[in-house]
């Protein structure tokens, strides 16, 4: 098993890193464009939406698919394949000129975006030893954060100077080159060990994965954490591009910044997730969030964007130590069961919208604050379900050590 730190982990957490950019670049691009679209198109804030929301639901539905091929036919080639397949898709977007087109093709593109998260992890689980999963898994992570800032900065300045069509051209060009480096860099896996891709096997283990104590808390708790955190972002640029603050694409791109605590979070996650234990890092995160969300409702640019700052620093440490949990304590099949909580993770995406909009119609952002608290303090116990399981686990087995 590779250690950490050495140059083979820095090749390989180096390519999925790139990556991960790449794939959640291309994925959000479209966020800070929501109000540019909703006027070109004549369409509703919701229904503006739905070119990010689309897209996270048919990454979240092809999921399950990756991740039961790849435990079949290998992880390195379906990753690398189904980057292609997302800047082919990418630039096709350039001639798209009705909205029921650019859903369409943002729905295909997520089928290719599910590729390498549904994957990733589970190659690093059977490449490193714990110690260094941890630590990478981190970083990936870190790069999930890095790569939604880029595409939404990236989108949100080329639409403004260039317009919406070319912002697709720019990150799919960008796309194109990490593509080619990710080819280069990734290497063959070592300890991949290939399972007949049965239909009974793949429900299996999702039944094995539902009912295991220690992951179905947390595949909830990512998932709806998701549900508020990016959604949020949708919402806010329809405060910030209206009276008092006016921002333009450019500048709401830019309020996509806040992600880079989300990069020190997941950093910071594998350190502390082996000091004080995963379970209280994902508590820690969601007690965060609900901080950081209650201080976007003071009325204040730079309070508002202190807040979303928190918020990300929050989600991210969540979100990464759970990740990391469910590859470690997966009985069988890591692939699937990171998978499976990825497919909670983006139909938590998908549907926050939805959920969100409902208090946005009653009472604008600060209904969105409420709804947002509300489901946050339920991923504040699920963290803590995971915790007591975790207690009772280390109890059982020093009992047992004591026996012998």
């Amino acid at each position: 098993m590779i250690t950490s730190g050495t140059a083979a982990w820095w090749r390989i957490t180096l390519a999925l890193c790139l990556g991960s950019f790449m794939v959640f670049s291309n994925l959000y691009v479209t966020q800070p464009l929501l109000p540019m679209l909703a006027r070109e198109f004549g369409v509703s804030p919701l229904q503006a939406s739905y070119s990010l929301t689309i897209s996270t639901l048919t990454l979240g539905a092809a999921l399950i698919f990756y991740g039961a091929a790849s435990d079949a036919i290998g992880r390195r080639w379906l990753m690398i394949g189904s980057m292609a397949g997302v800047a082919v898709v990418t630039l096709s977007l350039y001639w798209v000129n009705d909205y029921h087109t650019l859903l369409a093709l943002r729905a295909l593109q997520g089928i290719f975006l599910a590729g390498l998260p549904a994957i990733a992890v589970a190659y690093m689980a059977e490449e490193f030893d714990s110690d260094a999963l941890m630590s990478a898994v981190g970083l990936y992570i870190a790069a999930n954060s890095l790569g939604g800032i880029g595409g939404r900065v990236i989108g949100g300045f080329a639409g403004e100077h260039l317009g919406w069509h070319e912002a697709f051209v720019v990150v799919g060009c960008m796309g194109v080159v990490v593509w080619l480096a990710v080819l280069v860099l990734l290497p063959k896996q070592q300890n991949f060990h290939r399972r007949p891709f049965k239909p009974q096997h793949m429900l299996a283990d999702m039944k094995l994965h539902l009912s295991n104590p220690r992951l179905l808390p947390a595949f909830l708790l990512g998932g709806f954490n998701f549900f508020i955190f990016v959604n949020q972002y949708s919402f806010i640029t329809f405060v910030l591009e209206a009276d008092p603050y006016w921002l333009s694409p450019q500048f709401l791109g830019l309020m996509f910044l806040t992600y880079l605590t989300g990069t020190l979070g997941s950093t910071l996650s594998g350190k502390l997730g082996k000091r004080f234990g995963q379970p209280q890092c994902m508590m820690a995160g969601s007690s965060i969030l609900i901080v950081g969300t209650l201080v976007t409702l003071v009325p204040s640019l730079p309070v508002i964007i202190l807040g979303f700052f928190i918020n990300s620093f929050g989600f991210f440490f969540a979100h990464s130590s759970a990740s990391s949990w469910v590859s470690r304590n997966a009985e069988r099949a890591k692939a699937s069961a990171s998978s499976l909580y990825l497919l909670f993770y983006y139909v938590g995406a998908s549907t926050g919208g939805l959920y969100l909009n409902l208090f946005w119609q009653w009472n604008h952002w600060q209904g969105v604050v409420l709804g947002s608290v509300l489901v946050l303090a339920g991923t504040l116990l699920l963290g803590n379900v995971l915790r007591n399981a975790h207690q009772r686990t280390a109890s059982e087995l020093v009992n047992k050590n004591a026996v012998h």
